[in-house]
């Protein structure tokens, strides 16, 4: 009878500690695993999961060896880099039922892809601009670029070495937001 009772009062002392981190840690803890999971729901996952661990070893909040909040943190950042690491180990899954419709893809990225590289061939002089236009997007061959411009063939492929060269530069000023969980990437590598 003594043992359930023993077991009963663990029981009541870890809920108050896991409601008391949560309590003091949990909205700070669940916006820095929102912004590295890139997500809310897997954030969650992630709060969840860290308070489990830290339920598990109750010994490593009260060892007076650092903040409740780093250890708390780390274990976040650690669970968010294992989550990270398996997404990208594991293919994607596919439903095997014939009945089920193929999932097509969207087409908003390639959208937004080709208004960006377009605003980028504005910024390209005239002369680039046009050969560009002749090889990539009308597919032409470079003879049939230069009879079309009026220009020898080694204009066409000069021209288009240095606009191909000119749009990688334009494209590399323009910022590019990092992916959810680049930092955290590279805090794993470093």
């Amino acid at each position: 009878m003594a043992r359930g009772w023993a077991r009963g009062r663990e029981s009541n002392a870890d809920e108050v500690l896991v409601r008391r981190l949560y309590e003091e840690h949990g909205g700070a803890l669940l916006a820095y695993a929102t912004r590295l999971m890139g997500d809310r729901a897997l954030g969650e996952d992630v709060v969840q999961e860290t308070l489990v661990r830290a339920w598990r070893s109750p010994e490593a909040l009260t060892n007076n060896r650092g903040s409740v909040r780093g250890y708390l943190f780390t274990i976040a950042r650690n669970l968010a880099i294992d989550k990270y690491r398996a997404r990208a180990a594991r293919p994607a899954e596919v439903a095997e039922s014939p009945n089920t419709t193929p999932v097509e893809q969207d087409h908003a990225d390639q959208v937004v892809d080709s208004m960006i590289v377009l605003g980028a061939m504005d910024r390209l002089s005239h002369e680039h601009r046009d050969v560009l236009r002749s090889l990539y997007f009308q597919g032409r061959t470079v003879e049939e670029t230069a009879a079309s411009l009026g220009v020898p063939a080694g204009t066409v492929k000069s021209r288009s070495y240095y606009a191909l060269r000119r749009l990688r530069e334009v494209m590399a000023e323009r910022p590019a937001a990092p992916p959810p969980l680049a930092m955290v990437a590279e805090g794993a590598a470093g």
